[in-house]
């Protein structure tokens, strides 16, 4: 699994131009589900991204989490993240999880995230989405299971 994260001040999907998902201050998550994710690596990332210290504190330093800032968190799924990049012109898929494990993996994560006290919002698996953020810093990072 891969998850790109971004701090943001504030971050929207949208599908067929309506809006479905919705955050403030907090994370913006992109989430890339491979063929062999499981629930467990699901919920460790998720429990490393709400716990992740990328919020500034009284001092102007990266030292809080999402959780700590009890900010909100947007989880949308993107299949691209995981593709291999190394050879040629044209990404290849084949580590990505077929559409329906992939669907199961991310509906879990949702599930997990949303039994937490964060306001929690998401995408639409499988759709086109249009995403719009404020990134607060640029601040982004990978999270990877492997």
């Amino acid at each position: 699994m891969k998850i790109l994260i971004q701090r943001v001040k504030q971050a929207q999907v949208d599908v067929d131009e309506q809006t479905v998902g919705q955050i403030k201050q907090g994370i913006l998550a992109f989430v890339g589900v491979e063929r062999d994710d499981t629930p467990k690596i699901a919920e460790q990332l998720l429990a490393k991204m709400c716990r992740y210290r990328i919020f500034s504190d009284e001092d102007g330093k990266m030292n809080l989490s999402l959780n700590d800032i009890q900010g909100e968190l947007l989880l949308v799924s993107q299949f691209t993240l995981v593709a291999d990049t190394k050879k040629g012109n044209r990404p290849g898929f084949s580590r990505g999880a077929t559409p329906e494990h992939g669907e199961l993996i991310f509906n879990d994560m949702v599930k997990q995230a949303k039994e937490t006290d964060l306001n929690v919002q998401t995408g639409q698996f499988g759709a086109d989405m249009q995403v719009s953020l404020t990134n607060d810093g640029p601040v982004t990072f990978w999270l990877e299971s492997k």
